[in-house]
């Protein structure tokens, strides 16, 4: 994907998300994500703050932290989910127009950030949201391309990966083969995509 192909999804994705959000009952925000120790509530505020993080604001927050990565993104997120859910619906609208990317982020990290996170808050949620597949295709490459901070080369070492849904299939060995959606998620490091997943190599995970 070219970089306006890029921008172009991610506006899709944010806008279809803050609708969602926004449709959500109260109790559901503060019910678990798939991310463990994150609330929906969580997970909502670390995507609003993905047009927002300043480099300065970065270094103090990852300070706080102590050096660890989790904890600095976990902790960030936690301390922006006070605000009122209204509040961060229209952060993450407002976001979906905006060209501004994280520190440290690659192009395609803030559309690969959207596309999980979603799953993140409507599987617990017993909600279907499909990912657009060749948007998911390319970020499954990335992903794969990208070591930090998941290491889906070294994880899943001797595994093949191939969607059945798509033309797209990374690594050598046993076959792992499934949807590229619940692929994605399995780079990314979710459990919840095993059971989408089918092969030889599935029942290694």
């Amino acid at each position: 994907m070219n970089q306006e192909e890029i921008w172009a999804a991610l506006e899709i994705e944010r806008r279809s998300l803050a609708d969602l959000l926004g449709s959500l009952p109260v109790a559901d925000w503060e019910r678990p994500s798939l991310c463990e120790g994150w609330r929906v509530r969580d997970v909502a505020a670390h995507l609003a703050l993905a047009t927002r993080a300043s480099v300065p604001r970065a270094m103090v927050e990852f300070i706080r932290a102590g050096g660890n990565f989790d904890r600095f993104i976990r902790d960030m997120a936690i301390r922006h989910a006070w605000l009122p859910t209204g509040e961060i619906v229209g952060q993450i609208r407002e976001s979906a127009t905006s060209h501004r990317r994280a520190p440290a982020t690659k192009p395609l990290d803030p559309l690969f950030d959207v596309l999980v996170h979603a799953q993140d808050i409507t599987v617990p949620l017993g909600i279907d949201r499909a990912m657009p597949l060749d948007v998911a295709r390319a970020c499954a490459t990335h992903i794969w391309e990208r070591g930090f901070p998941f290491y889906p080369q070294r994880r899943l070492n001797g595994l093949r990966l191939v969607a059945t849904d798509v033309d797209w299939a990374v690594g050598e060995g046993d076959v792992v083969e499934g949807p590229v959606q619940a692929l994605l998620l399995l780079l990314s490091g979710r459990p919840a995509a095993v059971p989408s997943l089918r092969g030889a190599g599935a029942e290694r995970l």
